[in-house]
């Protein structure tokens, strides 16, 4: 036994050691407390079981580790995933290293959440803006149709045979052209032939101006002379016709012509009031607008009218035989009238002679401002009409007086503006009422007046005249083709003639109204939409005249949609759809692969290249059936066995039934496979290869369904598609991977099928075993062989079983257990 002083000695080692730094830990407790607290540890411990017993090993392990398992976990607890884009708790005002990240921080979450809505914003904006788009193109295209195809644009008693461009015989027997459009559409086609043929480009407007000749209608007539004296003006090739139309230089050109045909319309017109009355007029046999001027006037002032001045000619009144001669456009004839005037005209000679020698008809600034002056001091306030009107017309002054005692006819109030539009730059003394401009005219005939001034719905020639002739070219073609149907040829036409001629101006967006405008133009100009208005008037006849509605589809050629596409080939590709006369216009494929050429071939552009762009059109929109047509006849063998297969994948189990889309799609499929293989084209090697198989598969299951169970067999062997024997499942297998999914889909029943084979064989050759006569034993010598044979399919049936369970392919649950009862049948 030991003494106290040994315990003693032990005690002050203890306490060494524990003071040297050594791992044990440093107990500052009296024993009556250790002892409580192992107790409680103890107590504690005894009563962990199941999940707790589970967290507190768990605990005990990451302690062991070195984590600070409380600290951990007072940590995750303060995480929340929901909130992990959500600012952070703002901290201390004196903790600035943690106010600084935490500013940053919360900065790049409200960038990141920022960019979370606003992409969001545009995914769902673009979505609408898709969506409204399909929706306004799909609403546009009815209603061009309803427009094209409405009753009163149909003339039932035009016969096709009238058509001079087409050679083919109507499904319908009837044609939708009228006489007036079958003559126009002619016109195009010849056309379009020198343009092909790239010969000598007749003009355009003269064609159709011949046409219009057997229509025996005066108002298109001159409607088609205006047409062709408005279009002889100067265009810039390859120019933003916008910008070329708002030239001063065309627009003087423009205002000339319509001036020079407002003449000679005026001319042509006192030339039949002086052969309606020859005895009151006594013209004699003098030629010239001069005597003709007199012979008018002899008939228009039978007496001396009051208030007429200076003078007189030949017992007539100088200043009407002036204003008429300058209302014809003979200013020769007016230096005769004022040589032959019985006074002195004083300072008018002098304008005269600056008039006439200046072929744009306009004074130079200084005799121009004496005319003003003039007519200001002298002439303003005379009691004759004609002379005003004359001052007015040479100076172009006082444009707010429209000289309503002698223009008392629209034609007359035009030309009468229009020869005091001034293009001259406006001097700062001026009043800007001293100085007409054109687009002042426009806008005062368009929008001040407009339809219903000139009651353009009774005559809507006249109004198509006055936005003419004012060079309100979109506003006029826009009018008369949605005015009156019988009409709107007319309009079409001439919309065609101007665009050709690069006359017309077009808005930057096909999918605009008729008739817009575009905020950065001048008031009032406006844009036609020219490709519309094809569209909308070869809705009438496109089903029935394919041909022609494809002329005029030619000519937009050169406009292009909004993802470059050209409107021809979009048109063509519709067209091509809703007719589905593939062959008529596209060509076909000859038997022994050579192309028949269709009517687009006649246009001298990149057939292939249309075919492949209305092929694709096709596939897209769901029309597979013809697209493998067109494909095949494009020469685009991978697209035409990549949706042959698509198209023979479903049905290649079915069972064949004449006339069925399986036996169509069989009869188009073994045709084209006979085809490539005489002349040896493929496509790329894994659809060649499918679609091969395939029509194997389909004399499969043919013989499948015909009961032919003996040739289905050996088929289905021959194709190596299934694995029958033990030892060639893993090559199966293998070759399987390298299947297409138009194969892989038809596994299950191709399994099912060579089962049922199986079964019924087996089962045949148990059913004549138990009714054949047997001997002593129940057996005849030859049943050897039948039940070797029933163990062959026996084991053929476990060798599909175990390639069916090999697949790295998910069959249905419904085929493996009709597999394994089947097989379990067998035994």
């Amino acid at each position: 036994m030991e003494g106290f002083g040994d315990l003693l000695r032990s005690a002050e080692q203890l306490t060494a050691d524990v003071d040297t730094g050594t791992e044990l830990p440093r107990i500052e407790q009296n024993l009556h407390q250790i002892m409580e607290t192992s107790q409680r540890l103890w107590t504690k411990t005894a009563q962990i079981g199941g999940q707790d017993e589970t967290d507190v090993k768990a605990l005990i392990l990451l302690g062991s580790k070195g984590l600070d398992v409380p600290h951990i976990s007072h940590r995750l607890e303060s995480l929340s995933t929901a909130k992990t884009f959500e600012p952070l708790e703002p901290v201390g005002d004196t903790d600035i290293q943690g106010f600084l990240r935490n500013e940053r921080e919360n900065n790049l979450l409200a960038v990141i959440e920022e960019t979370k809505q606003n992409s969001f914003q545009q995914a769902e904006q673009r979505f609408w803006d898709s969506l409204q788009s399909e929706w306004d193109q799909e609403k546009q295209r009815i209603l061009d149709t309803l427009i094209g195809s409405s009753p009163d644009l149909i003339d039932v008693t035009a016969d096709s045979s009238s058509s001079m461009i087409s050679d083919r015989v109507h499904m319908e027997g009837r044609s939708n052209l009228d006489n007036v459009e079958m003559a126009y559409a002619r016109q195009v086609y010849i056309y379009n032939d020198r343009v092909v043929s790239r010969g000598v480009r007749p003009n355009l407007v003269d064609l159709f101006k011949e046409a219009s000749v057997q229509f025996e209608n005066k108002n298109v007539t001159e409607l088609w002379t205006m047409v062709g004296e408005m279009s002889s003006v100067p265009a810039c090739e390859g120019s933003d016709v916008a910008d070329t139309r708002s030239t001063s230089r065309v627009q003087a050109s423009l205002i000339a012509q319509a001036r020079g045909f407002l003449e000679s319309c005026y001319v042509e017109y006192i030339r039949n009031i002086v052969s309606s009355n020859m005895r009151q007029a006594m013209l004699g046999g003098i030629p010239g607008t001069y005597p003709l001027v007199q012979a008018f006037l002899k008939i228009k002032l039978p007496v001396q009218l009051p208030g007429l001045e200076d003078g007189e000619v030949d017992n007539l009144p100088i200043w009407p035989i002036i204003y008429y001669c300058l209302r014809c456009g003979d200013l020769d004839a007016i230096a005769t009238a004022v040589r032959s005037a019985s006074q002195d005209l004083g300072e008018f000679e002098e304008f005269l002679q600056e008039y006439m020698e200046n072929e744009d008809r306009r004074l130079s600034p200084g005799i121009e401002t004496k005319l003003r002056l003039h007519y200001r001091r002298a002439v303003r306030n005379s009691s004759d009409p004609f002379k005003r009107a004359v001052y007015c017309i040479m100076g172009k002054c006082d444009i707010s007086d429209n000289h309503v005692e002698i223009c008392d006819k629209t034609e007359d109030y035009l030309w009468l503006k229009l020869c005091q539009v001034s293009f001259q730059d406006k001097t700062p003394s001026s009043s800007p009422s001293d100085h007409l401009s054109l687009q002042t005219l426009q806008i005062t005939l368009c929008e001040e007046y407009g339809e219903s001034h000139f009651s353009a719905h009774l005559n809507p020639f006249l109004y198509f005249k006055v936005l003419f002739l004012s060079a309100q070219f979109e506003a006029a073609i826009e009018f008369l083709s949605r005015t009156d149907s019988n009409l709107r040829s007319h309009a079409v036409h001439a919309a065609i003639a101007l665009h050709e001629l690069g006359l017309l101006i077009l808005p930057e967006n096909t999918q605009t109204p008729i008739l817009s405008r575009n905020p950065e133009d001048p008031s009032p100009m406006q844009r036609l939409n020219y490709t519309r208005l094809i569209i909308m008037y070869t809705a009438k006849f496109e089903a029935t005249d394919s041909r022609e509605a494809l002329q005029y589809y030619f000519l937009l050629r050169n406009i292009h949609d909004t993802h470059g596409k050209s409107y021809f080939v979009k048109c063509l590709s519709e067209l091509v759809v809703e007719t589905r006369e593939f062959e008529t216009l596209l060509g076909r494929r000859e038997a022994d692969g050579s192309r028949r050429q269709g009517a687009i071939d006649k246009f001298g552009v990149d057939t292939q290249n249309v075919i492949e762009t209305v092929a694709d059109d096709t596939e897209n929109k769901g029309l597979f059936e013809e697209a493998v047509k067109l494909y095949d006849l494009g020469g685009n063998v991978s697209k035409v066995l990549e949706i042959m297969n698509r198209l023979l994948s479903p049905l290649v189990s079915m069972a064949m039934t004449p006339q069925s889309k399986r036996d169509r799609l069989r009869r188009q499929a073994v045709a084209l496979a006979e085809r490539y293989q005489m002349q040896a084209v493929t496509g790329s090697r894994a659809n060649t290869r499918s679609f091969y198989l395939l029509l194997d598969l389909m004399t499969f299951f043919d013989q499948y369904h015909a009961q032919e169970h003996d040739q289905a067999l050996e088929t289905i062997n021959r194709l190596q598609v299934i694995a029958l024997t033990r030892d060639t499942v893993d090559d199966r297998v293998t070759s399987f991977k390298q299947y297409t999914d138009e194969i892989r889909r038809n596994l299950p029943d191709i399994l099912l099928a060579t089962m049922n084979i199986l079964c019924s064989k087996y089962r045949s050759i148990r059913s004549n075993t138990t009714q054949s006569p047997r001997g002593r034993l129940g057996s005849r010598p030859e049943d050897g062989g039948k039940e070797r044979h029933q163990s062959s399919l026996r084991m053929q049936a476990k060798s599909l079983i175990t390639f069916a369970g090999m697949l790295p392919y998910r069959l249905p649950g419904d085929t493996n257990a009709r597999l394994v009862q089947l097989e379990v049948l067998m035994n």
